[in-house]
């Protein structure tokens, strides 16, 4: 609560720092201070505070920053995570293999064999209906495959954890807030320099207290800004292993594909599951029905 409190606070009195023009009335009225309105008297006060403004900033600018770093991690993470799960999965590759095989049994005689194909092409199986039943698509068949030859591909979300959280993530974004960081670093060493360079009030704890914080926080930025460059070399090695093209693939859209067939993929078990479970009941109808038929 502190903390939050603090955070307010600065935030607040940012959005009310007196105008030049503000300040220069107020300080041609400084003999009249104790007649002026409390208002009046708390801005002439500020106004003698020197670099107030900056002081203001660096003090909000401490204060977010933990919270800042905590937000932007967890994104980081989840792009150099989700990159490593997507090149290691076998059960991946088994099933792309799989749809591999199957895209090209399907278009013998057309286009002949293909070696490969574009990952966004994951997303349109589920689009194929049966011409016979139109409630099943080539996914469900797919499954019904993966059941009795390869059941283990059915549990493939197991090796990709990492997926929905970043196909949340925009590099864009997150690329502006790390560099919102690092400017705020900088500012908050010019105006360390500035302080330290003028005569301060002795009860001034200003410039002790931004020292230790700069020095734990350029760590830990620079730890940041280190996984982060990981996580985009990473990041360009998987685009680089699915054939995709890194300038046209951002992290959200590329984890994204994988991420919404994951999602059909589960949808389409549960499909199949429920038509099993309706066809059983049926027959367990049926037979009843039959039973009945036979004692009368």
């Amino acid at each position: 609560m502190q903390c939050n409190s603090g955070v307010s606070l600065s935030l607040q009195l940012l959005k009310f720092i007196p105008e030049k023009s503000d300040t220069d009335l107020l300080g041609e009225h400084k003999h009249e201070i104790d007649r002026m309105a409390r208002a009046d008297r708390f801005l002439f006060e500020m106004s003698r505070i020197d670099h107030y403004q900056q002081r203001l900033q660096a003090l909000y600018f401490k204060k977010k920053f933990a919270e800042r770093l905590a937000e932007a991690k967890p994104k980081i993470e989840a792009i150099l995570l989700a990159s490593k799960e997507l090149c290691r999965s076998k059960r991946l590759k088994q099933l792309l293999e799989v749809v591999l095989a199957f895209g090209n049994y399907m278009n013998k005689g057309q286009r002949g064999n293909a070696f490969g194909f574009k990952i966004s092409s994951l997303n349109k199986i589920g689009d194929t209906k049966s011409s016979i039943d139109r409630n099943i698509t080539l996914l469900h068949y797919l499954i019904m495959i993966f059941e009795k030859t390869y059941p283990e591909i059915l549990t493939i979300q197991l090796d990709l954890l990492h997926l929905p959280e970043a196909a949340k993530v925009n590099l864009a974004e997150l690329d502006k807030e790390m560099n919102h960081l690092k400017n705020g670093l900088k500012a908050l060493e010019d105006e360390l320099d500035y302080q330290k360079g003028h005569v301060r009030d002795p009860r001034d704890r200003f410039v002790s207290v931004m020292n230790d914080f700069i020095t734990v926080a350029s760590f830990s930025f620079s730890e940041m800004e280190d996984l982060l460059s990981e996580a985009k070399h990473k990041y360009i090695k998987t685009l680089k292993h699915f054939g995709e093209d890194e300038a046209k693939m951002q992290p959200d859209e590329f984890f994204g594909i994988f991420d919404t067939f994951l999602q059909s993929f589960n949808e389409a078990k549960q499909d199949l599951e429920n038509m099993r479970r309706k066809k059983e009941e049926e027959e367990r109808r049926a037979r009843m029905e039959a039973m009945v038929r036979g004692c009368c």
